[in-house]
């Protein structure tokens, strides 16, 4: 878990007959079905080579036959890649890889009403590259060949389309030219615009008439269904020219209808019309908006007791008033239009950036910062036989959270920050928090807080905490009071005179800058546990820099042996057994390099050598922890899963057993327990328990006859029951098998399969009939007179 925050939702695909079987796809959690309207929920894609969903769909003349893009298909800053688009013929049980794995991000499906092999796809394209698959593609034969049906330049993918539905052949499709780099977003260009084919694609002509005439950024279309000639756009450009325009005879002719704008369009600018009103629209947006005249004017959707930030609403058609809504916080489901929801709080798809075990006893703790679900504790394990629930989690801060820390010598003590450098000591006796973010003098310029800023207690004294921006800053009380330990870390360079997309752009680009954090600040920072006062800092723009005498003096790296120039450095760990020893990953993404680097220094950071060995070139590295008794031992959390080394770094296996194709944003070890605690980006928190037999070569397994691994010793309780004996789990092992063999106060004893409840009178009096149906006079039996099989 967590499950009650939820997670990013990206789209829905409904299967007929009601809304209580349907397909929910997230950003970064994977595809998930239920069955029965969201008390439920079963994980269908955890096995494939892509966690990140943008667009599910289902076509309309098969149930069965099931597609998926891989890729969120927005632009903001924590968006996954995928690897093209899948197809199931089984309702989503099996999965095979259709092609387009150069497209990065999937944005729209549409599948033929009345023949599923043709099939329509808008590929956005890379989000940190130029090339690749990009723009609108056409399969005739279900995805064994495609055709590029409208392609407009290197830079520009296809956003949305609309095809009509008396007639296939008429498409509208909007353009999208973006780059997202660490340092700049660019959410606009020349390439941006509407286009029309009559034709199937064959030909397309770009429409002008009554559209903006600058550069245009990301463009969202809706068409009413009930009028399917009007077909609305959310446009974002410049101040005069965005807004949400409309067509009345299907992108000929268009009319701008209010200059409405979404917060982030690279975030959202996704329109839905209603099934039946033509003038009723809703627009998604960090508060989403409905209209009632057409987009004339917008009015905010109820939010009270609802999280904000979405990205996929489901209109029901047999009833309007019924609503499915997802985005940063999950799912939630209105009755009344959106004036009340409920939220399904069981879906465990949490973004973790970064996580922390404390020392609590007889459990500890781990917490953790969120993609905009806050920062946040719960047990590792529990006295109850239930296992950590939703209950037992709480928010310690609110906001985009990120790397807590907890006093070792007081697990009550705990460190957290939300975005752009907030800081804040919290008491978990007393709920209190003071914030106790570093602020700049009276005269200079506020200091360059990453989104993801690096925070850590000094592992030779609880009262001495680092925090960086482009500097490092150091308290030695607990954040009262803060000194600057260092100059300006990073290569000081000015953002806006790089080059995105072959030239530097002006100042009025499109969405420039938006959504990214000041270039030029630390990310990583470390300090040696075997030496106090031998520091590692590292910069998103390339520079590794050291300092041995607490800071007084720095020595700076901008050169790595195979690591490309300005790469991100994401973690640093100093090694516990040697103190010349330490650890660096750097992540090249955001130029669409998906390689891992992982790197290793021996003489303090003065030379590096790379330590990747076999780790898959797909898929670049985030986080890594070394073992504090074995010094070889590593492991590694990348893009798409967990790596563990016995030889380090020379050879690599993947950990995947029981962990889903994921982002492994940080890695930490209770070293207490020999825990290894997993910190994954849509999947929520896993514990690999007591890995110590990792600790023994498997060389060395594989040459005994037999081998017995130290036992732990085991904790003794009596387990409770949160439900006072009678309506929870005794046994579940993924199984949906829920009982519990005496029942008090006569509480009826349930088994709960897959097709209903059935009570154990229920499943006697079943086999007393079929007894009966063979001739047989056998009374209504016992239940210990049945056989063990039936029991079952």
């Amino acid at each position: 878990g967590p499950a009650f925050t939820g997670g990013r939702i990206s789209d829905f695909a409904m299967l007929p007959g009601g809304a209580n079987d349907y397909f929910v796809a997230t950003a970064s959690g994977g595809l998930w079905r239920t069955r029965d309207n969201a008390a439920t929920w079963t994980p269908l894609f955890d096995g494939e080579a892509s966690y990140s969903i943008g667009v599910v769909e289902i076509a309309p003349s098969d149930e069965h036959i099931v597609w998926v893009g891989t890729g969120e298909n927005n632009a903001q800053r924590s968006v996954a890649y995928g690897d093209g688009v899948y197809k199931s013929l089984d309702g989503g049980k099996s999965w095979t890889n259709m092609g387009l794995k150069a497209s990065g991000h999937i944005s729209q499906i549409w599948i033929h009403p009345e023949n599923a092999d043709v099939v329509l796809v808008a590929a956005q394209g890379p989000l940190w590259s130029d090339g690749g698959d990009r723009g609108l593609y056409r399969t005739e034969d279900g995805g064994e060949t495609w055709s590029r049906i409208l392609e407009i330049d290197e830079h520009t993918g296809v956003n949305e389309f609309v095809v009509h539905p008396h007639d296939p052949d008429r498409i509208l499709a909007s353009s999208y030219q973006r780059r997202r780099h660490v340092w700049t977003l660019i959410n606009g260009g020349p390439g941006s615009g509407i286009h029309l084919s009559e034709d199937g694609g064959k030909t397309w002509e770009e429409m002008e008439t009554g559209l903006p005439g600058d550069d245009m950024g990301r463009i969202g279309l809706a068409m009413a269904p009930s009028a399917p000639d009007m077909v609305y756009a959310i446009i974002e450009g410049s101040d005069e020219e965005k807004g949400v325009y409309r067509t009345s005879d299907f992108g000929r002719n268009w009319l701008k209808r209010s200059g409405f704008m979404t917060t982030s369009p690279q975030y959202y600018n996704e329109l839905v019309v209603d099934p039946h009103e033509p003038d009723r629209l809703y627009a998604l947006d960090t508060y989403s908006k409905i209209s009632e005249d057409g987009g004339k004017t917008f009015t905010n959707l109820e939010s009270f007791h609802r999280h904000v930030d979405d990205h996929a609403l489901w209109i029901d058609p047999d009833n309007t008033e019924h609503l499915l809504i997802g985005g940063d916080g999950g799912l939630y489901e209105s009755w009344d239009r959106g004036g009340s929801w409920r939220h399904a709080d069981n879906l465990p798809i949490v973004q973790f950036y970064r996580i922390q075990p404390d020392n609590a006893e007889p459990f500890y703790n781990v917490c953790g910062g969120t993609q905009d679900n806050n920062s946040l504790c719960g047990p590792s394990r529990t006295p109850v036989k239930h296992g950590v629930t939703n209950s037992d989690w709480n928010i310690i801060l609110g906001g985009d959270g990120y790397k807590p820390q907890i006093d070792p010598t007081d697990p009550n003590i705990i460190y957290a920050q939300y975005q752009y450098g907030g800081l804040a000591r919290y008491d978990k006796r007393t709920q209190e928090r003071l914030y106790i973010t570093p602020q700049a003098p009276v005269g200079e310029n506020d200091y360059k807080w990453n989104w993801n800023t690096p925070l850590l207690i000094s592992p030779h004294d609880p009262k001495t905490i680092y925090y960086a921006a482009e500097k490092v800053f150091k308290s030695t009380n607990r954040g009262d009071d803060w000194e600057i330990i260092s100059p300006d870390l990073t290569r000081q360079i000015d953002r806006n005179t790089l080059e995105v997309m072959g030239r530097v752009w002006s100042v009025d680009a499109i969405a420039k800058n938006d959504s990214t954090s000041k270039y030029g600040s630390i990310i990583a920072f470390s300090e040696s546990p075997v030496k106090p006062g031998l520091l590692y800092a590292g910069t998103d723009d390339g520079v590794i820099a050291v300092s041995e005498d607490g800071g007084e003096k720095w020595r700076r790296y901008t050169t790595f042996k195979g690591v490309p120039d300005m790469s991100l450095v994401e973690d640093i760990i100093a090694s516990v057994h040697d103190e010349n020893v330490a650890y660096a990953v750097f992540d090249n993404h955001k130029r669409g390099d998906y390689k891992p680097y992982v790197l290793k220094t021996s003489d303090k950071g003065r030379t590096w050598r790379p330590i990747m060995g076999d780790l898959p070139e797909r898929g670049s590295a985030h986080t890594i922890a070394e073992d504090h008794e074995a010094a070889d031992l590593l492991f590694v959390g990348t893009e798409f899963g967990l790596f563990v080394t016995q030889d380090g770094g020379k050879a690599w296996d993947e950990l995947s057993a029981g962990l889903p194709t994921i982002a492994v944003r940080d890695l930490e070890i209770q070293r207490r327990e020999n825990d290894l605690v997993v910190g994954t980006f849509g999947r929520g928190i896993y514990i690999l328990d007591d890995y110590s037999p990792l600790r023994t070569p498997a060389d060395e397994v594989a040459e005994a006859e037999a081998m017995l691994f130290e036992p732990k010793d085991a904790f003794l309780y009596v387990e409770g029951d949160l439900w006072g004996g009678y309506g929870g789990p005794k046994a579940n092992n993924g199984s949906n098998f829920y009982y519990e063999e005496n029942p008090p106060y006569g509480a009826v004893l349930t088994y709960h399969l897959k097709d209903g409840l059935q009570t154990k009178a229920e499943i006697r009096r079943e086999k007393e009939n079929e007894i009966k149906e063979e001739g047989g006079d056998t009374p209504y039996p016992s239940w210990d007179a049945l056989r063990a099989e039936d029991r079952e």
